[in-house]
């Protein structure tokens, strides 16, 4: 078939299997979908918590979209707060990581898909 469809709640979750549920879950259902091209990930970063780690990528522009909650999401060095709808482009090069306010954060994020594209960035929010 030319089309996928799944309910992003059902996709598994990689932050639990790195042990990384404390602080959020993030779902990626390129594969569920079908999707060749494009990289999707719902992330959902729990209340007061930050992310486990930042990263960049060498080549690869992504879109961050707020479904629900308050934060904020650093870029390099400038902090950027966050409500529902907002949308967030990140170009390649900036590492980005994000930090739930006390309600959480849910963000759906969308970028091409580029494997081994992306870098862990150590000791970003110190």
């Amino acid at each position: 078939m030319n089309y996928g469809k799944t309910n992003l709640r059902a996709v598994h979750d990689s932050a639990a299997e790195h042990g990384l549920s404390s602080s959020q879950e993030a779902r990626f259902p390129r594969a569920d979908l079908g999707a060749e091209q494009t990289g999707i990930n719902f992330l959902t970063v729990k209340p007061a918590q930050r992310e486990a780690f930042a990263h960049r990528h060498r080549s690869a522009e992504e879109i961050y979209v707020v479904l629900s909650g308050s934060g904020r999401v650093k870029l390099d060095d400038e902090l950027v707060e966050l409500s529902p709808l907002d949308a967030v482009r990140v170009g390649p090069g900036v590492a980005r990581s994000f930090e739930a306010g006390p309600e959480g954060l849910e963000v759906l994020i969308f970028g091409p898909h580029v494997e081994g594209d992306g870098e862990v960035v150590p000791d970003f929010w110190d």
